[in-house]
């Protein structure tokens, strides 16, 4: 009887595992594609076939564009400027609120917390041309300077062949388990604040043992934690700075050498006509 009831007590788990798309950023993390270049582009352009299109929009909020018109993103807090945009999917994280808000539109089909009060956020949301999941991290507490296990969240958003991941406030360099839980990250956002999120020494350490073909730094005030960060980073990576907010890419136009690729945030504010 007991047998029969563990038995009975498993298929719902199975079937919830049978039914999630596999993560090739998992499957394929110790591979390393052949890359060539980036292309800049603006975000009112189609997006062509097999290419996603990354918009540094503000702070540690990315809009990340599929050719199939699906639009995603990064630590919403809701607005991406005055354009009519209701994205697809948003994702959020609550070390303090220019990461989130309490208010996203009602009309976004899927908004993702990176958090979860008694327990540890789990996404796997599978959009056909896009899988978006995450990877719970701790952060500092709000309350008193301790720890708030499992308060924020590195989403990984697998499109195009490519696997894009953002760190969001992290506050600590990943296990083992959190390291294998990201697989390959062929182009990664990291916050390079100096010490509100991961001090410098630390991200440069994560960053390179991620090995991502292309490293975008957010979370940045100014140009000397910007540029503590870029002469860390010079050994191992070139650095690029395209005065854009808006590139393209593809798994076949990563760079070669790694690339630590500067844009410069702007919200979208449409000509009046």
């Amino acid at each position: 009887m007991r047998m029969f009831l563990a038995i009975a007590l498993m298929i719902p788990t199975l079937a919830v595992a049978q039914d999630r798309r596999p993560s090739h950023c998992i499957a394929l993390a110790d591979a390393s594609p052949q890359m060539t270049f980036v292309h800049r582009a603006n975000w009112q352009q189609p997006v062509a076939q097999d290419t996603v299109r990354l918009t540094y929009v503000d702070h540690a909020m990315f809009l990340i564009q599929t050719a199939g018109g699906l639009n995603a993103v990064t630590d919403y807090v809701g607005y991406t400027g005055g354009i009519d945009l209701i994205p697809d999917v948003v994702t959020m994280n609550h070390a303090h609120g220019s990461h989130w808000t309490s208010v996203p539109d009602p009309a976004i089909p899927h908004v993702l917390e990176g958090w979860k009060h008694g327990g540890a956020a789990d996404h796997h949301l599978d959009l056909g041309e896009m899988l978006v999941r995450n990877v719970p991290t701790d952060i500092r507490s709000r309350f008193g300077g301790g720890v708030e296990k499992d308060g924020n969240s590195i989403f990984v958003f697998e499109v195009a062949g490519l696997c894009i991941g953002h760190l969001g406030h992290l506050h600590h360099e990943p296990d083992a388990a959190q390291y294998a839980a990201l697989g390959r990250l062929d182009v990664v956002m990291a916050a390079v604040d100096g010490g509100l999120s991961l001090d410098t020494p630390t991200m440069m350490r994560v960053l390179k043992r991620l090995k991502s073909s292309v490293v975008i730094p957010m979370h940045w005030f100014g140009r000397i934690s910007l540029n503590s960060f870029l002469a860390g980073m010079g050994d191992e990576f070139d650095v690029v700075e395209p005065d854009s907010s808006f590139i393209e890419i593809s798994a076949r136009s990563l760079p070669r050498r790694p690339t630590v690729m500067v844009l410069r945030p702007a919200y979208y504010n449409p000509p009046v006509e």
